[in-house]
Protein backbone atom coordinates (compact mmCIF):
# COMPACT_ATOMS: atom_id res chain seq x y z
CA UNK A 1 0.00 0.00 0.00
CA UNK A 2 2.78 2.05 0.75
CA UNK A 3 4.56 1.63 -2.62
CA UNK A 4 1.39 2.51 -4.39
CA UNK A 5 0.72 5.44 -2.21
CA UNK A 6 4.12 6.69 -3.17
CA UNK A 7 3.49 5.61 -7.15
CA UNK A 8 0.13 7.64 -7.09
CA UNK A 9 1.99 10.96 -5.29
CA UNK A 10 4.83 10.88 -8.07
CA UNK A 11 2.05 10.68 -10.66
CA UNK A 12 -0.24 13.66 -9.30
CA UNK A 13 3.60 15.68 -8.57
CA UNK A 14 4.61 14.62 -11.85
CA UNK A 15 1.37 15.62 -13.73
CA UNK A 16 1.87 19.19 -12.43
CA UNK A 17 5.44 19.35 -13.31
CA UNK A 18 4.29 18.62 -17.39
CA UNK A 19 2.18 22.02 -17.80
CA UNK A 20 5.01 24.31 -18.40
CA UNK A 21 6.39 21.45 -20.86
CA UNK A 22 2.97 21.17 -22.50
CA UNK A 23 2.03 24.99 -22.87
CA UNK A 24 5.59 25.87 -24.57
CA UNK A 25 5.12 23.32 -26.69
CA UNK A 26 2.33 24.68 -28.04
CA UNK A 27 3.48 28.32 -28.16
CA UNK A 28 4.20 30.28 -31.42
CA UNK A 29 7.43 30.53 -32.80
CA UNK A 30 9.62 33.87 -31.45
CA UNK A 31 10.04 37.15 -33.30
CA UNK A 32 13.58 37.30 -34.94
CA UNK A 33 16.35 38.85 -33.35
CA UNK A 34 19.72 40.45 -34.75
CA UNK A 35 21.53 39.64 -31.91
CA UNK A 36 20.59 35.74 -31.42
CA UNK A 37 19.00 33.15 -33.47
CA UNK A 38 15.09 32.51 -32.02
CA UNK A 39 13.78 30.31 -30.37
CA UNK A 40 12.05 27.42 -31.96
CA UNK A 41 9.03 25.97 -30.32
CA UNK A 42 7.76 22.44 -31.42
CA UNK A 43 4.51 21.65 -31.53
CA UNK A 44 4.84 17.89 -30.25
CA UNK A 45 0.90 16.37 -31.02
CA UNK A 46 1.41 14.34 -28.13
CA UNK A 47 -2.05 13.89 -26.88
CA UNK A 48 -1.01 13.86 -23.41
CA UNK A 49 1.42 16.39 -20.99
CA UNK A 50 4.67 15.99 -21.95
CA UNK A 51 7.34 15.07 -19.38
CA UNK A 52 10.94 15.21 -20.95
CA UNK A 53 12.49 16.75 -23.81
CA UNK A 54 16.11 15.75 -24.81
CA UNK A 55 18.55 16.35 -27.51
CA UNK A 56 20.93 14.03 -28.75
CA UNK A 57 24.77 14.24 -28.45
CA UNK A 58 24.94 16.26 -31.89
CA UNK A 59 22.22 18.50 -31.06
CA UNK A 60 20.32 17.13 -34.25
CA UNK A 61 17.53 14.91 -32.65
CA UNK A 62 15.14 15.33 -30.45
CA UNK A 63 13.24 12.87 -28.40
CA UNK A 64 10.12 13.99 -26.46
CA UNK A 65 7.68 11.69 -23.91
CA UNK A 66 4.50 11.99 -22.72
CA UNK A 67 1.77 10.32 -20.76
CA UNK A 68 0.09 9.43 -24.08
CA UNK A 69 2.57 6.72 -23.77
CA UNK A 70 4.82 7.19 -26.81
CA UNK A 71 8.03 8.98 -27.26
CA UNK A 72 8.40 11.19 -30.13
CA UNK A 73 11.62 11.66 -32.52
CA UNK A 74 12.39 15.29 -34.21
CA UNK A 75 14.99 16.19 -36.65
CA UNK A 76 15.90 20.02 -35.60
CA UNK A 77 18.21 21.95 -37.07
CA UNK A 78 19.29 25.55 -35.79
CA UNK A 79 15.75 27.65 -37.88
CA UNK A 80 13.06 24.16 -37.95
CA UNK A 81 12.23 20.73 -36.79
CA UNK A 82 10.37 17.92 -38.70
CA UNK A 83 8.88 14.70 -37.13
CA UNK A 84 10.68 11.49 -37.60
CA UNK A 85 9.13 8.86 -35.76
CA UNK A 86 6.76 7.79 -32.85
CA UNK A 87 8.00 5.10 -30.55
CA UNK A 88 5.19 2.66 -28.70
CA UNK A 89 5.08 -0.04 -26.63
CA UNK A 90 4.87 1.42 -23.03
CA UNK A 91 1.58 0.93 -20.54
CA UNK A 92 1.68 3.76 -18.76
CA UNK A 93 3.33 7.44 -19.24
CA UNK A 94 7.09 7.74 -20.10
CA UNK A 95 8.57 9.72 -17.88
CA UNK A 96 12.00 10.30 -18.99
CA UNK A 97 14.44 9.59 -21.94
CA UNK A 98 18.13 9.14 -22.48
CA UNK A 99 20.95 8.94 -25.49
CA UNK A 100 23.49 6.47 -25.46
CA UNK A 101 26.81 7.57 -27.02
CA UNK A 102 26.62 7.68 -30.49
CA UNK A 103 29.79 5.28 -30.62
CA UNK A 104 27.22 2.13 -30.21
CA UNK A 105 24.65 3.66 -32.71
CA UNK A 106 21.47 5.75 -32.03
CA UNK A 107 20.08 4.48 -29.19
CA UNK A 108 17.42 5.64 -26.68
CA UNK A 109 16.64 4.25 -23.38
CA UNK A 110 13.12 5.10 -21.82
CA UNK A 111 11.98 5.48 -18.41
CA UNK A 112 8.36 4.06 -17.59
CA UNK A 113 5.81 3.93 -15.23
CA UNK A 114 5.05 0.40 -15.55
CA UNK A 115 7.78 -0.26 -14.32
CA UNK A 116 9.78 -1.09 -17.15
CA UNK A 117 12.80 0.19 -19.51
CA UNK A 118 12.40 0.16 -22.89
CA UNK A 119 15.58 0.29 -25.26
CA UNK A 120 15.25 1.76 -29.11
CA UNK A 121 17.58 1.71 -31.56
CA UNK A 122 17.38 3.61 -35.69
CA UNK A 123 18.76 0.88 -37.77
CA UNK A 124 17.69 2.96 -40.71
CA UNK A 125 16.96 6.75 -40.64
CA UNK A 126 13.27 7.22 -39.79
CA UNK A 127 13.27 3.23 -39.10
CA UNK A 128 13.52 2.46 -35.07
CA UNK A 129 13.15 -0.64 -33.57
CA UNK A 130 12.63 -1.60 -30.04
CA UNK A 131 16.08 -3.77 -29.20
CA UNK A 132 15.48 -4.43 -25.26
CA UNK A 133 12.35 -4.54 -23.38
CA UNK A 134 13.09 -4.72 -19.59
CA UNK A 135 9.13 -4.83 -18.75
CA UNK A 136 8.61 -5.27 -15.11
CA UNK A 137 12.24 -4.16 -14.06
CA UNK A 138 10.56 -2.65 -11.21
CA UNK A 139 7.54 -3.28 -8.81
CA UNK A 140 6.73 0.44 -9.53
CA UNK A 141 7.05 3.16 -11.68
CA UNK A 142 10.80 4.18 -13.08
CA UNK A 143 11.43 7.93 -12.68
CA UNK A 144 14.29 8.50 -14.13
CA UNK A 145 17.15 7.00 -16.86
CA UNK A 146 20.54 7.41 -17.93
CA UNK A 147 23.13 6.17 -20.24
CA UNK A 148 26.70 5.93 -18.67
CA UNK A 149 29.81 7.78 -19.67
CA UNK A 150 30.62 5.84 -22.94
CA UNK A 151 34.12 4.81 -21.54
CA UNK A 152 32.66 2.12 -19.32
CA UNK A 153 30.29 0.55 -22.03
CA UNK A 154 26.69 0.60 -23.02
CA UNK A 155 25.02 0.44 -19.84
CA UNK A 156 21.92 2.36 -18.36
CA UNK A 157 20.54 3.68 -14.91
CA UNK A 158 17.21 3.46 -13.59
CA UNK A 159 15.50 5.06 -10.59
CA UNK A 160 12.17 3.75 -9.40
CA UNK A 161 10.02 4.07 -6.86
CA UNK A 162 10.12 0.43 -5.52
CA UNK A 163 13.08 2.23 -3.65
CA UNK A 164 15.61 0.49 -6.21
CA UNK A 165 18.18 1.31 -9.00
CA UNK A 166 18.84 -1.00 -11.54
CA UNK A 167 21.75 -1.24 -14.01
CA UNK A 168 21.35 -2.41 -17.35
CA UNK A 169 24.52 -3.60 -19.40
CA UNK A 170 24.87 -4.78 -22.98
CA UNK A 171 26.87 -7.93 -23.76
CA UNK A 172 28.36 -9.47 -26.08
CA UNK A 173 25.37 -11.93 -27.37
CA UNK A 174 23.02 -8.81 -27.55
CA UNK A 175 21.86 -9.87 -24.02
CA UNK A 176 21.01 -7.26 -21.79
CA UNK A 177 22.39 -8.15 -17.46
CA UNK A 178 20.45 -6.06 -14.94
CA UNK A 179 22.10 -5.14 -11.21
CA UNK A 180 20.22 -4.00 -8.44
CA UNK A 181 20.98 -1.25 -6.06
CA UNK A 182 19.06 -0.96 -3.05
CA UNK A 183 18.79 2.86 -2.21
CA UNK A 184 15.69 3.93 0.45
CA UNK A 185 12.66 2.41 1.00
CA UNK A 186 10.45 5.64 0.34
CA UNK A 187 11.91 5.51 -3.60
CA UNK A 188 14.33 6.85 -5.48
CA UNK A 189 13.45 10.10 -8.38
CA UNK A 190 17.07 10.32 -10.19
CA UNK A 191 20.26 9.22 -11.17
CA UNK A 192 23.26 10.40 -12.43
CA UNK A 193 26.48 9.33 -13.83
CA UNK A 194 29.83 10.01 -12.76
CA UNK A 195 31.69 11.28 -15.59
CA UNK A 196 34.72 9.70 -16.41
CA UNK A 197 37.85 10.34 -15.11
CA UNK A 198 36.01 12.54 -12.30
CA UNK A 199 38.87 11.56 -9.53
CA UNK A 200 41.82 11.17 -11.62
CA UNK A 201 45.00 11.73 -9.61
CA UNK A 202 47.89 13.04 -11.96
CA UNK A 203 49.96 12.84 -9.57
CA UNK A 204 49.35 9.66 -8.04
CA UNK A 205 50.52 7.99 -11.61
CA UNK A 206 55.19 7.41 -11.68
CA UNK A 207 56.79 6.68 -14.80
CA UNK A 208 56.10 3.30 -14.46
CA UNK A 209 52.23 3.33 -13.85
CA UNK A 210 50.12 3.55 -17.28
CA UNK A 211 47.83 6.76 -16.98
CA UNK A 212 44.62 4.13 -18.07
CA UNK A 213 45.16 2.14 -14.57
CA UNK A 214 44.72 4.50 -12.17
CA UNK A 215 42.79 2.50 -10.02
CA UNK A 216 40.23 5.55 -8.83
CA UNK A 217 39.76 6.59 -12.66
CA UNK A 218 37.92 3.36 -13.92
CA UNK A 219 35.29 2.67 -10.72
CA UNK A 220 31.84 3.99 -12.76
CA UNK A 221 30.04 5.73 -9.85
CA UNK A 222 26.07 6.81 -9.44
CA UNK A 223 24.45 9.98 -7.44
CA UNK A 224 20.61 9.41 -6.75
CA UNK A 225 18.04 11.42 -5.32
CA UNK A 226 15.24 10.06 -3.24
CA UNK A 227 12.18 10.77 -1.51
CA UNK A 228 13.90 10.46 2.00
CA UNK A 229 14.97 14.16 0.76
CA UNK A 230 18.70 12.86 0.83
CA UNK A 231 21.12 12.06 -2.29
CA UNK A 232 23.54 9.00 -2.10
CA UNK A 233 26.53 7.53 -4.00
CA UNK A 234 27.21 4.58 -5.39
CA UNK A 235 30.27 3.21 -7.08
CA UNK A 236 31.05 -0.77 -8.52
CA UNK A 237 33.09 -2.77 -6.56
CA UNK A 238 36.82 -3.33 -8.54
CA UNK A 239 36.79 -6.50 -6.19
CA UNK A 240 33.67 -8.12 -6.19
CA UNK A 241 31.71 -6.31 -9.36
CA UNK A 242 29.01 -5.71 -6.72
CA UNK A 243 27.26 -2.11 -6.46
CA UNK A 244 28.18 -0.71 -2.81
CA UNK A 245 27.43 2.41 -1.23
CA UNK A 246 30.50 4.68 -1.77
CA UNK A 247 31.29 5.32 2.18
CA UNK A 248 33.86 7.98 1.47
CA UNK A 249 32.32 9.54 -1.03
CA UNK A 250 28.87 9.73 1.85
CA UNK A 251 30.18 12.22 3.93
CA UNK A 252 28.38 15.64 3.70
CA UNK A 253 28.49 19.02 5.06
CA UNK A 254 25.58 20.34 7.49
CA UNK A 255 25.70 23.66 6.48
CA UNK A 256 21.93 23.49 4.40
CA UNK A 257 20.64 20.51 3.33
CA UNK A 258 16.90 19.22 1.61
CA UNK A 259 13.47 18.92 3.85
CA UNK A 260 11.63 17.35 0.79
CA UNK A 261 11.83 14.91 -2.02
CA UNK A 262 14.43 15.38 -3.80
CA UNK A 263 13.67 15.75 -7.66
CA UNK A 264 17.19 15.92 -9.78
CA UNK A 265 20.25 15.00 -9.66
CA UNK A 266 23.02 15.98 -11.79
CA UNK A 267 27.10 15.67 -11.53
CA UNK A 268 28.76 18.38 -13.43
CA UNK A 269 31.38 17.19 -16.43
CA UNK A 270 34.90 17.68 -15.12
CA UNK A 271 36.94 20.97 -15.26
CA UNK A 272 39.08 21.02 -12.19
CA UNK A 273 41.38 18.26 -11.68
CA UNK A 274 40.03 15.65 -8.69
CA UNK A 275 37.30 18.50 -7.90
CA UNK A 276 33.69 17.74 -8.10
CA UNK A 277 30.54 19.10 -8.57
CA UNK A 278 26.84 17.82 -7.76
CA UNK A 279 23.38 19.87 -8.07
CA UNK A 280 20.24 18.45 -6.74
CA UNK A 281 16.79 20.26 -6.47
CA UNK A 282 13.76 19.51 -3.97
CA UNK A 283 10.63 19.76 -3.80
CA UNK A 284 11.44 22.28 -1.05
CA UNK A 285 12.21 24.85 -3.70
CA UNK A 286 16.06 24.77 -3.41
CA UNK A 287 18.69 24.29 -5.10
CA UNK A 288 22.17 22.72 -3.51
CA UNK A 289 25.35 22.33 -5.23
CA UNK A 290 27.68 19.84 -3.30
CA UNK A 291 31.08 20.73 -4.02
CA UNK A 292 34.43 17.90 -3.49
CA UNK A 293 37.79 18.61 -3.64
CA UNK A 294 40.97 17.00 -2.91
CA UNK A 295 39.26 13.18 -3.26
CA UNK A 296 36.76 11.24 -2.83
CA UNK A 297 37.59 10.78 0.77
CA UNK A 298 36.65 13.95 1.31
CA UNK A 299 34.12 15.95 2.68
CA UNK A 300 30.86 17.15 -0.03
CA UNK A 301 29.92 21.08 0.82
CA UNK A 302 26.69 22.09 0.06
CA UNK A 303 26.40 25.34 -1.01
CA UNK A 304 22.58 27.02 -1.49
CA UNK A 305 21.96 28.24 -5.14
CA UNK A 306 18.93 29.51 -4.83
CA UNK A 307 15.41 29.17 -2.95
CA UNK A 308 12.88 29.39 -6.00
CA UNK A 309 9.38 30.54 -5.51
CA UNK A 310 7.57 26.80 -6.28
CA UNK A 311 8.99 23.23 -6.55
CA UNK A 312 12.16 22.69 -8.66
CA UNK A 313 11.98 19.33 -11.21
CA UNK A 314 15.27 19.09 -13.57
CA UNK A 315 18.54 20.15 -13.84
CA UNK A 316 21.37 20.14 -16.48
CA UNK A 317 24.58 21.11 -17.09
CA UNK A 318 26.38 22.52 -20.41
CA UNK A 319 28.76 20.39 -21.90
CA UNK A 320 31.51 22.74 -20.17
CA UNK A 321 30.00 22.48 -17.18
CA UNK A 322 30.59 26.19 -15.98
CA UNK A 323 26.65 26.79 -16.61
CA UNK A 324 23.44 24.83 -15.18
CA UNK A 325 19.94 25.25 -15.70
CA UNK A 326 17.45 25.04 -13.69
CA UNK A 327 13.73 24.02 -14.31
CA UNK A 328 11.09 25.16 -11.79
CA UNK A 329 7.08 24.83 -11.29
CA UNK A 330 6.80 28.51 -12.44
CA UNK A 331 6.80 27.80 -15.53
CA UNK A 332 10.20 28.99 -16.28
CA UNK A 333 14.42 27.72 -17.16
CA UNK A 334 16.53 29.86 -15.49
CA UNK A 335 20.22 29.49 -16.15
CA UNK A 336 22.90 29.73 -13.28
CA UNK A 337 27.15 30.44 -13.69
CA UNK A 338 29.21 30.20 -10.88
CA UNK A 339 31.74 33.21 -10.23
CA UNK A 340 35.61 32.72 -9.53
CA UNK A 341 34.42 33.41 -5.69
CA UNK A 342 32.15 30.43 -5.73
CA UNK A 343 28.94 33.05 -5.89
CA UNK A 344 26.52 31.53 -8.27
CA UNK A 345 24.23 34.91 -9.95
CA UNK A 346 21.46 34.40 -12.37
CA UNK A 347 22.68 34.75 -16.22
CA UNK A 348 19.10 34.31 -17.62
CA UNK A 349 15.45 33.12 -17.52
CA UNK A 350 13.49 32.08 -20.25
CA UNK A 351 10.47 33.09 -19.06
CA UNK A 352 11.61 37.28 -19.36
CA UNK A 353 12.87 35.86 -22.92
CA UNK A 354 9.28 34.61 -23.91
CA UNK A 355 7.44 37.83 -22.79
CA UNK A 356 9.51 39.80 -24.23
CA UNK A 357 9.61 38.39 -27.80
CA UNK A 358 5.69 37.05 -27.69
CA UNK A 359 3.56 39.07 -25.38
CA UNK A 360 4.14 40.71 -21.98
CA UNK A 361 0.58 39.36 -20.60
CA UNK A 362 1.36 36.03 -21.84
CA UNK A 363 3.19 35.72 -18.23
CA UNK A 364 -0.06 36.37 -16.68
CA UNK A 365 -1.83 34.16 -18.14
CA UNK A 366 -2.98 30.32 -16.64
CA UNK A 367 -0.54 27.59 -17.95
CA UNK A 368 -2.73 25.42 -20.81
CA UNK A 369 -3.83 22.26 -19.50
CA UNK A 370 -2.49 18.53 -21.03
Amino acid sequence: NNKNNNNNNNNNKNNNKTTMASTTSNAMPAASSSSAPAPIYVDTQHDDMVHDAQLDYYGVKLATSSSDRTVKIYNVSSTAYEHAATLTGADGPVWQVSWAHPKFGVILACACFDGSILIFQETRPRDWTMVHAAKQLHESSVNSVAFCPHEFGLMCAGASSDGRVSVLTHQSDNSWSVEYIQDNALGVNAVSWAPYGAYYDASAVTEDDNADENPEDEQPRLVTGGCDNRIRFWIKSKDTGLWVQDEKSNSFGTEVAHSDWVRDVAWAPCILPNVNVVASCSEDRRVIIWTQKNGASNEWKPTLLHTFDSPVWRLSWSVTGHMLAVSSGDNDVTLWKSGLDGVWTQMDTTLEESTTAQNPAAAAAPPAQG
